[in-house]
């Protein structure tokens, strides 16, 4: 059974890896991670020379935590427009490949999702839409990281659902984790090839199907939208493929 020494020690030792290689999202998290096993390691020792030890490195992860995530956070607000759609109510033709489509390519392997509102069933539903176009169009896709607002009602049926969708997309050797945050409301898509869309509606822009038998029930290319508008931004240095 490892150890809360090792179990710090194989994480931070992963999150370097997938620093150095440019995979910012999972090394955060990773870092995070790693950052709290010390942490607790730090407290429970007895040692003062292995507890300067530990506080030293905490320290030293902590500033390199804080790096990638002020890099991250500037993938956000760089980049110029590339691409304008509006999506008038009622139109048609504007499904997730739409959209989505020629920006998903074998250069993305990390895709930031914040996306307020993933709470009703249709809501999760589009997600796992979101997901299953992300895993088929990228083909180095490793990592999907959803910032969302949790659902305190409904017996956890959101925790649930993510949870359903974690080790399913486990099976296509990508990883999901979940962010919750209680004040977010951007909605945008950030991929780790430099492009950035954001949509007024986020994924939830389509209109309830009248019937579950007519064209547009499952294919979402013939299901009404709603009015929004989506921007399209790149910023060739967010580019780390």
């Amino acid at each position: 059974m490892a150890t809360p020494t090792m179990m710090a020690v194989t994480l931070l030792t992963r999150a370097i890896e997938y620093d150095v290689v440019g995979r910012k999202l999972e090394a955060l998290k990773l870092y995070e991670d790693g950052i709290e096993s010390l942490l607790k390691e730090s407290k429970a020792e007895t040692d003062p020379k292995r507890k300067q030890h530990y506080q030293t490195k905490i320290v030293e992860y902590m500033n390199r935590a804080e790096q990638v995530k002020e890099l991250v956070t500037r993938w956000k607000s760089k980049g110029v427009i590339s691409d304008r759609i509006h999506i008038v109510e009622g139109a048609t033709g504007y499904s997730y490949g739409r959209i989505f489509g020629k920006y998903f390519n074998d250069e993305v392997h990390e895709i930031l999702l914040e996306e307020p509102y993933v709470r009703e069933h249709h809501q999760i539903c589009n997600l796992v839409m979101f997901c299953e176009l992300a895993v088929n169009s990228c083909r180095n896709l490793k990592y999907i990281q959803l910032a969302t607002v949790k659902e305190a009602k409904n017996g956890d049926e959101q925790g649930r659902a993510f949870e359903v969708l974690k080790q399913s997309l486990h099976k296509q050797a990508v990883k999901f984790v979940v962010e919750y945050s209680e004040h977010m409301h951007d909605r945008q898509v950030i991929l780790s090839n430099g492009y950035v869309i954001k949509i007024g509606r986020g994924l939830n822009y389509f209109k309830p199907s009248p019937s579950k038998y007519c064209l547009g029930a499952f294919n979402y290319h013939f299901r009404e939208c709603r009015e929004t508008n989506a921007d399209v931004f790149y910023c060739p240095e967010n580019n780390k493929s």
